[in-house]
């Protein structure tokens, strides 16, 4: 199981015509201690942090994006 955190910046506010920018930092917990930082589309900070966390978790568990 991998344990992350996130914080998100807002690079351009969702409006209700289009999707927002931002910009998620997340960090896992030992043995997955990385900090990665992504650029998301989504309609809100929530949904922008959970897409973030969950791509660092499938970056975390898939062997071809492991760095060693």
């Amino acid at each position: 199981m991998v344990l992350a955190s996130a914080t998100v910046d807002v690079l351009k506010s969702a409006t209700p015509q289009r999707q927002g920018l931002f910009k998620v930092k997340v960090w896992g917990q030992p043995p997955y201690d990385e900090t990665r930082f992504y650029e998301i589309q989504a309609t809100n900070e929530n949904l922008a942090a959970q897409q973030g966390i969950n791509r660092f978790v499938f970056e975390m568990e898939d062997p071809a994006t492991k760095r060693n």
